[in-house]
C-alpha cells in the first residue's frame, strides 16, 4: 500500500512538471514582432517584399505599416536578418512610399 502511494506521488509530480512546462511554452510563443509590426502585419506585407515577383502592398500591409516604427525598419536596410525571413531589404525600404507614407529622411 505504501509503495502505491509513493508511485502516485511521483506520477502527480511528473504531471505537474509537464503542465508547468506546457504553460511556460504557451506564454513564450507569441509570434514574430518587428518594429511594432506583429506577425499578421509582416505576413500581409511579405508578398510585396519577396522576390522574384513582388506585388503591390495590400491595404492590410499599408495599415500595418501605419503603426510601424519606420525608423526601426530602416535600420534593417543593410541587415542580413531580413533575408532570413524571406524579405528583400531593397523592396522593404521602398514599401512605405508605395503605401503613401513618408519614410524617414535617412532611410
Amino acid at each position: 500500500m505504501l509503495r502505491i502511494m509513493e508511485e502516485r506521488k511521483w506520477v502527480t509530480l511528473h504531471l505537474m512538471v509537464v503542465l508547468l512546462m506546457m504553460a511556460s511554452t504557451l506564454k513564450v510563443s507569441k509570434g514574430i514582432s518587428l518594429c511594432n509590426m506583429n506577425e499578421d502585419g509582416i505576413m500581409a506585407c511579405k508578398p510585396s517584399v519577396t522576390k522574384p515577383n513582388p506585388v503591390d502592398p495590400s491595404p492590410e500591409c499599408c495599415q500595418a505599416l501605419t503603426g510601424a516604427d519606420l525608423k526601426c525598419l530602416c535600420s534593417y536596410k543593410n541587415s542580413s536578418e531580413l533575408p532570413l525571413l524571406g524579405i528583400d531589404p531593397t523592396l522593404a525600404v521602398s514599401l512605405p512610399a508605395k503605401c503613401n507614407l513618408t519614410p524617414p529622411d535617412d532611410c
